[in-house]
This record gives C-alpha cells, structure tokens and sequence, in this order.
C-alpha cells in the first residue's frame, strides 16, 4: 500500500515572470542551479511521496520527463487543456481521475503543491502527518520573508488565524500585522474524505470554479463549516512570482544561516 501521492500544479505560465517564461513554463525558472521542478519533486519524494501526477498546460511538451533528463515513467501526466482561462483550483481538478484511482488503491495522503515554491522536505512529511483530512502549511516567519519581497508586508499578505491546528481565518486584507499569524505557502493535502468533500465543494461553485482561487477556496470550506488543518512551519521555503523575487533570493542564498533557504543534506544545488 502507497501511503502518499502527490501533485503539482504546473499549468501556468507565469507571465509575470516575463521573458523566463516566454519559451517555457513558469516551473523550469531556475533557483539555486535548479529548475523549481526539480526542487519540488525531490522535497516531495524525499518527504514520502512515492508516486507523482504532474498537471501541465503552457508549453507541456517540456515537462515531459525525457524533456527533463529523467528515465520515461519518472511522473506522471495530466493536462488543464484551458490553462489560460482557469486557475490553479480547476487545474487540480484535472487530477480527479488519477486521484480517484490512487484513493481507491489504498493511498492515504495526496499532497497538493504549487509549483511556483521550492521547500524543505520536512515540511512535506509534516503536512502529511496532519490527521485532518483537509489541512495547508503555514509560514509562521512569513514577516521577514514578505519585507524581502515587499518591503511593506502589509502590501501582499493576508489575514490568517489559526486555533488548536485548525484554520479559522485565511485570505482578507489585513489593516496590522497582528491579524496575521502566518501565510500559505501552497501546501495543501487531502486524503480520500478530504477529496471528497474538496470536490463536493467545487461542484457547488459551479462556472465560478475557474476564477477561484485555492486560498478563497480555502475560505469557501470555512464559511461552508469544514475544518482545515494548519501545521506551522518555520521558514524553509520561499514562492517566486517574479524576477525581483529570484534576485532577492540568491542574494539570501549567499548569506549563510537565511531562515528561508530550504535546500537539505546533499540537495543543495549552487547559488
């Protein structure tokens, strides 16, 4: 019995990201001397997933694993063939058919990744760990990691509250950094109930599930009663949603000890 599979969202093309994505999807912008691909799949399987779906949209052919310098059958496939009207929530649901197939195997845990962040194993097994059927990761040393980004955090981040390891508030716009007591990082898992009750979900949204978003899907499940996990995490990963954010990172990168720097052991790639 496979006890985790993942999935990583990598429809996108990223346009914010500008000429790095204009020949390639937003998941091959190289951090560290690596594709976040490559960071992703390792922390994943390092963190225990045994089995991979890759969802692919914006120039798919080069997620092929051959197109990545690994054996064919590394990971497996599936395509958001309306990538650029849809987001990340219908992306996911393109997995329904591999999910189903793994869940219904036996599989415990599907961990769910953006594939705009790079993140330290750790974090994968700790997620997965969560009894919850439905639960995320959270940054609590967002602050730090958003000045980089911003200089004012109260420029991007959103309100998040948590009590007892359950979420009870995530996505508004927070007027001080006390309604904040962490961020999503893009983390999410499900296990079979969670799946259930996560497509359930989407089917209530009807049309409107191609403009939501995960972390105002996120907000749906609370209003809606269900109950989210939220396991914090320190530090150890960082999401890239432009240029400036990959220079800010490598300049990190060279100062020993950044709270961010997620690679481990012999993952850590070059700067």
């Amino acid at each position: 019995m496979i006890g985790i599979v993942a999935v990583i969202l990598a429809a996108g093309r990223g346009s914010r990201m500008k000429a790095l994505t204009g020949d390639r999807p937003k998941c091959l912008t190289e951090l560290a001397g690596r594709p976040l691909l490559h960071w992703q799949m390792d922390a994943l399987r390092a963190g225990g997933a045994e089995a991979l779906l890759l969802l692919r949209g914006y120039r798919g052919d080069m997620l092929q694993p051959e197109a990545q310098g690994m054996v064919p059958g590394a990971y497996e496939m599936a395509e958001n063939p309306a990538w650029a009207e849809t987001n990340m929530l219908s992306t996911l649901l393109c997995a329904a058919p591999w999910l189903e197939t793994q869940f219904a195997s036996g599989v415990g845990q599907a961990v769910i990744s953006y594939s705009d962040i790079v993140y330290h194993a750790d974090h994968v097994a700790a997620l997965a760990a969560c009894p919850q059927d439905i639960a995320i990761t959270y940054d609590t040393l967002w602050e730090p990691l958003w000045r980089l980004r911003f200089g004012d955090p109260l420029l991007d981040a959103e309100t998040f509250r948590q009590e007892n390891g359950l979420l009870r508030e995530i996505g508004g716009k927070p007027t001080s950094l006390g309604e904040i007591c962490g961020q999503y990082m893009g983390l999410t898992k499900v296990s079979a109930k969670g799946w259930q009750t996560l497509a359930a979900t989407c089917a209530t949204l009807g049309a409107d599930v191609a403009q939501t978003d995960m972390t105002a899907f996120l907000r749906r499940l609370l209003t809606d009663g269900q109950t989210v996990g939220a396991v914090p995490v320190a530090g150890k990963w960082c999401e890239t949603d432009n240029e400036a954010d990959l220079e800010s990172y490598r300049g990190m990168l060279r100062e020993p000890g950044w709270s961010h720097d997620w690679r481990w052991g012999g993952e850590r790639g070059c700067e």
